[in-house]
């Protein structure tokens, strides 16, 4: 099978914030596919504000997958997405060539692109005993016994990320093996053309379009919607900025306004570290954001010639 002949999957990614979802749609509409969304918080039903994932309205234009389909506490993993997406794929290109999937989480997309490391499943036991042991003991006991089990992986781990320090500790007890050991890194074959578009903008133009767009989410009812989920805070769908900032703010610990200037700050945190973590990627065409046409006319290229003509040569 030549490249003409195979599938494509489109890959719509960027920084949060960019204009990802605007451009899906119009993609998605030309090509008559429905939209695979890449994002490890939309997932999640109940806080569709927070997480800006697609409205009725746009769902109602086209179809999405892995939007709104699970319950705050249900557990999810990259290695469980990557199972179901492909699945997705393989029931869509079975009568259709082209394929849009879009968002903005790094090992989702990755996941998707190229695989994951199959590691164990993590049993709930396990990850409350973990979550509970950084809550009584702190991070600083769990990473100094995560580099004398591994210390290979306890050297290259951020030290002030729990999310990852907790993780690799469940892995070990999960396997009894070093969670290095674990790490291939190997990229798997797929059956179809993975093309990925990154879509770009000038720093301070992206941090406006951050800043404004929480003040909207406030307009929008951020708020109560932080407010009806509360319950369920120590759940790991609300691990995530946003709702981290403003529970703070209903725990009195912060007024409103620092809530929010935080919530802003940490997002545009995000937004860099989604921007280092694809800019390593050379398999990404990059395109400013507000080029559509100029992304849906190397589209159109890419799948009637079956190569990938370099991006630059359409900006």
């Amino acid at each position: 099978m030549n490249a003409l002949e195979r599938p494509t999957l489109l890959v719509l990614l960027g920084p949060t914030g960019v204009g990802k979802t605007a451009l899906s749609l119009r993609l998605a509409e030309r090509l008559g596919s429905p939209i695979l969304s890449a994002d490890s918080r939309q997932i999640y039903r109940g806080m569709p504000i927070g997480t800006a994932a697609p409205t009725a309205a746009q769902q109602a234009r086209v179809p999405h997958h892995f939007v709104g389909t699970l319950g705050l506490t249900d557990y999810y993993s990259a290695a469980r997405f990557e199972e179901e997406a492909l699945a997705v794929c393989t029931s869509h290109f079975a009568t259709h060539d082209a394929l849009v999937a879009s968002g903005g989480s790094m090992l989702y997309v990755d996941a998707l692109c190229r695989g994951i490391d199959p590691l164990p499943t993590v049993s709930e036991a396990v990850r409350r005993e973990m979550y509970d042991r950084l809550e009584c003991e702190g991070l600083a006991s769990l990473l100094q016994e995560l580099r004398r089990l591994d210390p290979v992986y306890g050297a290259q781990v951020d030290p002030c990320n729990a999310k990852r320090v907790v993780h690799a500790l469940e892995i070990i007890k999960e396997s009894g093996r070093p969670f290095s050991e674990l790490r291939t890194g190997t990229k798997k074959k797929r059956p179809f053309r993975v093309v990925k578009i990154g879509l770009t903008r000038p720093r301070e133009e992206l941090f406006d379009r951050i800043n404004r767009r929480v003040t909207a989410m406030v307009e929008e009812g951020f708020l109560d919607e932080a407010r009806r989920v509360l319950p369920y805070r120590d759940c790991n769908a609300l691990n995530t900025v946003g709702y981290k900032e403003i529970f703070r703010h209903f725990d009195g610990e912060w007024p409103l306004d620092m809530a929010l200037d935080r919530m802003r700050k940490n997002t545009r945190v995000f937004a860099k570290k989604q921007l280092t973590w694809w800019q390593r990627d050379a398999e990404v065409h990059w395109f400013p954001a507000d080029e559509a046409d100029l992304v849906l006319e190397w589209v159109k290229q890419v799948r009637e010639s079956g190569t990938i003509p370099p991006a630059d040569s359409y900006i």
